[in-house]
């Protein structure tokens, strides 16, 4: 996670004087509304069954237990989350926004290391009824290990919030370079699309669904190679699984998604293909829609005819990626780089990695870059930032969005800050 930018002073004061506070927040909650929410969570989110670890309860009891002390809101997060304060961190940055809090840039001074932690409040994963869904984000990324997707690096939580820390990609992500490229070569495209198909081949032999394949969602190591990220949508589905969820990014979701299931590892294929059409063509097949339902319409009517300046090899690849019948289309990597656009080309790790990525290193001090990153975000956004990641130095902080979305959740629905991004359908931790 992350990206750099510029060093900001007004930032560094408001993320000084925010992040010592810790008095606020989770505590602050009122018990009913924590056990109103636990409660709440099996009903609205089927696929996120209670864990083990949650609080028990009687199978004829589903109010609140007055009984439970502050250890057991504690526990109720464990042993995915250990209890634990972890002030040696330095904050250098702010770098976006989530769904919840926000992701920074910290300093690990022991290890003279830099990374991004996502600071999830407990107030709200409680609020919102995703406190399985925080789990098993962090299950999953525990269990996986690639050179394409970015590795967790810990995971732990304090009095009041979640924290996952990852690698930090200086670089940025994807979608900034391809609004200031419009498009890319397809000789690029080849390193890309390669890199990202081992990747889900990897995450679909672990029995993973991703359901959030974009170009927000992939950083760019210093040489310009990728790194799939936010597992915050993800969920074991074993093979002959169904799931039914519908969630993702409206622009980017399999028709089988937008229409609420049965659907399955194909539709991360599908959101491939669409990725790799706007890469090569500049531009989406179609906008997002107001809703899943406006969205499910235009694409079941939308033909998908390729562009003529594609080449054969590509518009073929593509036609077999957007497939409408998740059972007819291409959905496994053995069949993905056995295509004609890829001949030639090593599926392998340490050879796909070998040579830069031009275009990005040369766009990667493109005057505009820091600009195209921030996306709309403001400094205003860190007003009501609280976080009991202590020890924040007193050196400016970085404000560099990579990531800033609109974000449609179950409940309700609406834009943020002024966004033109595609529709986000979910209750993500993102």
């Amino acid at each position: 996670m992350g990206g750099d930018g510029s060093k900001d002073k007004t930032a560094a004061s408001l993320v000084k004087r925010r992040s010592l506070s810790c008095r606020q927040g989770f505590l602050s909650l009122p018990a009913q509304l924590v056990h109103h929410s636990l409660f709440r969570h099996s009903a609205q989110h089927r696929e996120y069954p209670v864990s083990k670890q949650s609080p028990s309860t009687d199978s004829n009891t589903v109010g609140p237990h007055p009984e439970w002390t502050l250890p057991g809101f504690i526990s109720i997060f464990q042993p995915e989350f250990p209890h634990r304060f972890d002030g040696h961190l330095q904050i250098l940055g702010f770098i976006a926004k989530g769904s919840f809090g926000p992701i920074l840039k910290v300093m690990d001074p022991s290890k003279d290391k830099t990374y991004a932690i996502k600071v999830l409040p407990k107030a709200d994963v409680l609020r919102h009824g995703v406190l399985q869904q925080a789990k098993e984000e962090v299950i999953i990324q525990r269990q996986v290990r690639h050179p394409f997707l970015l590795s967790l690096r810990d995971c732990w939580q304090s009095q009041n919030n979640l924290f996952i820390m990852c690698d930090y990609c200086s670089t940025g992500d994807l979608y900034t370079y391809w609004t200031l490229k419009g498009c890319f070569d397809e000789r690029d495209i080849r390193v890309f699309a390669a890199e990202l198909g081992c990747a889900l081949g990897f995450l679909h032999d672990f029995g993973i669904i991703h359901r959030d394949v974009k170009m927000e969602n992939i950083l760019l190591s210093d040489k310009g190679h990728l790194r799939l990220t936010d597992f915050g949508l993800s969920r074991h589905l074993e093979c002959g699984d169904r799931a039914f969820t519908i969630c993702g990014t409206l622009q980017y979701m399999a028709p089988e998604v937008l229409s609420g299931g049965p659907y399955s590892h194909a539709a991360d294929w599908w959101s491939l293909g669409i990725l790799i059409y706007a890469l090569a063509t500049g531009e989406f097949p179609l906008p997002a829609e107001a809703d899943h339902c406006v969205m499910l319409t235009r694409v079941s009517e939308y033909p998908f005819v390729m562009p003529a300046s594609l080449s054969p090899a590509l518009a073929f690849l593509l036609i077999e990626l957007l497939c409408k019948i998740p059972t007819r289309r291409m959905r496994c990597l053995e069949h993905f780089q056995s295509q004609r656009f890829f001949h030639g080309m090593p599926f392998d790790s340490q050879l796909l990695q070998k040579n830069p990525v031009e275009p990005i290193l040369e766009l990667k001090n493109h005057p505009d870059r820091e600009e195209k990153s921030m996306r709309g975000l403001s400094l205003d956004l860190l007003q009501n930032f609280e976080c009991d990641l202590l020890n924040s130095p007193s050196t400016p902080v970085d404000c560099s969005p990579t990531s800033m979305k609109i974000e449609v959740n179950e409940d309700t629905a609406g834009m943020e800050q002024g966004q033109q991004q595609p529709h986000r359908i979910d209750s993500a931790l993102h």
